[in-house]
C-alpha cells in the first residue's frame, strides 16, 4: 500500500484520556494494552469516536505492551502475541468502518519505548544503561508481533534517546512494513538531551522511515522540531504533541495548563509537518477542530 504525504494526513489522539472519559481506567505496566485483556471492545469504541472526528491514522493500544508485562498478568507467550495482534485488529475494523463511508484510514501499530514499559516516567528520561544490542532484543519481538498483524505502518514513538532510536530502527528491519520515528523532546532536544539534527539524521537515509518528527512533548516544542527534521532529513514530519499539561510520574497525574491549539498546526504543516494530531490528553473534539483547521471539515 502506498501511503501519500503530499498532503496532511490527521492523526488520532491520547486514547488513554478517551478511554478514561468512557470510564475506562488505564494505568500500570501495560497502560492501554491493559484493556486487550480486559475490555478489547472499549478499545474498539474509543477508535472508532476519534474516526467520527476525522482522524485519518488510528494509532494501536500497543504503546505500553510487552511480552513480560502481559506475562505478568498471567498470559502465555502465543496468547500475547495475539494480543499484540487484536490491537490492529481492533483498529482495523474502526478503520473499515470508515471505509464504508468513502474514507480510506490507516492503522499505525504503536511501539513506545523501553522506558514506557517500566512505567515508572523513564520514557521522559532515557538513558536506560541498556546497551543498543539489548534494546533491540526487547524491541524486535514486539515489532514482529504487530507486523504480522498487517498495520499500514508502525509509530516507533515517545523515543527519549537517538541510542534507542538507532535500536528500534535496528528492531524494525525486515518487517516489511514502512515506519515513522517520533522523538519526545524537551528544551530544543532530545529527553536524554542529544541535540535533534543528530537525532534525526539516524533516519535521514532510511527509505524504511516514512517520516520523522516528535511526539509527546509540549506544544511550543514542535515548530522548532518540525524545521529541524524536515532540513535535516528532507523527509516528511510527523508532530503530535500532548496537551501541554506535565506528567507526574510519582503521583500518577497531569499538572499545570493546556496549551494545544488545532491552529497551531498550520504553522507546522508550512514547516513539513504531513502527520499531524495529539498526543496525551488530546481528545476527539481537538482533533475535530484540528481536521478543520486542516481543510476536511467532515
Amino acid at each position: 500500500m502506498t501511503i501519500d504525504l503530499s498532503s496532511p494526513l490527521v492523526l488520532d489522539g491520547g486514547l488513554s484520556n478517551e478511554l478514561a472519559a468512557r470510564g475506562h481506567g488505564a494505568g500500570g505496566e501495560l497502560w492501554t494494552a491493559g484493556l486487550l485483556v480486559a475490555d478489547p471492545a472499549a478499545i474498539g469504541a474509543a477508535h472508532a469516536a476519534y474516526v467520527r472526528a476525522g482522524a485519518d491514522v488510528l494509532i494501536t493500544a500497543s504503546y505500553q505492551a510487552s511480552f513480560a508485562g502481559f506475562a505478568r498478568r498471567g498470559v502465555e507467550r502465543a496468547a500475547a502475541g495475539r494480543l499484540f495482534g487484536d490491537s490492529v485488529r481492533l483498529a482495523r475494523a474502526a478503520a473499515d468502518a470508515a471505509a464504508a463511508d468513502g474514507r480510506r484510514v490507516l492503522v499505525a501499530g504503536s511501539v513506545g519505548p523501553y522506558g514506557a514499559v517500566l512505567a515508572d516516567g523513564s520514557e521522559y528520561r532515557g538513558r536506560y544503561g541498556l546497551s543498543v544490542a539489548e534494546l533491540v532484543a526487547f524491541h524486535r519481538p514486539r515489532i514482529e508481533a504487530l507486523a504480522a498483524a498487517g498495520p499500514d505502518l508502525l509509530a516507533l514513538e515517545t523515543v527519549p534517546d537517538a541510542v534507542e532510536a538507532e535500536a528500534l530502527l535496528r528492531a524494525a528491519e525486515g518487517c516489511g512494513v514502512p515506519v515513522w520515528l517520533s522523538y519526545t523532546v524537551a528544551g530544543g532536544r532530545t529527553r536524554a538531551g542529544q541535540p535533534l539534527a543528530d537525532a534525526f539524521a539516524l533516519a535521514a537515509g532510511d527509505d524504511r522511515v516514512l517520516a520523522v518528527g516528535v511526539n509527546c512533548c509540549d506544544p511550543d516544542e514542535v515548530s522548532p522540531a518540525v524545521e529541524i527534521a524536515a532540513a535535516t532529513t528532507g523527509k516528511p514530519v510527523v508532530a503530535y504533541p500532548n496537551s501541554g499539561e506535565e506528567w507526574d510520574a510519582a503521583g500518577r497525574r497531569w499538572r499545570g495548563t493546556a496549551r494545544w491549539a488545532a491552529a497551531s498546526a498550520l504553522a507546522w504543516r508550512d514547516a513539513g509537518a504531513r502527520l499531524i494530531g495529539g498526543c496525551c490528553r488530546v481528545g476527539p473534539e481537538r482533533i475535530a477542530e484540528l481536521a478543520t483547521v486542516l481543510g476536511d471539515p467532515r
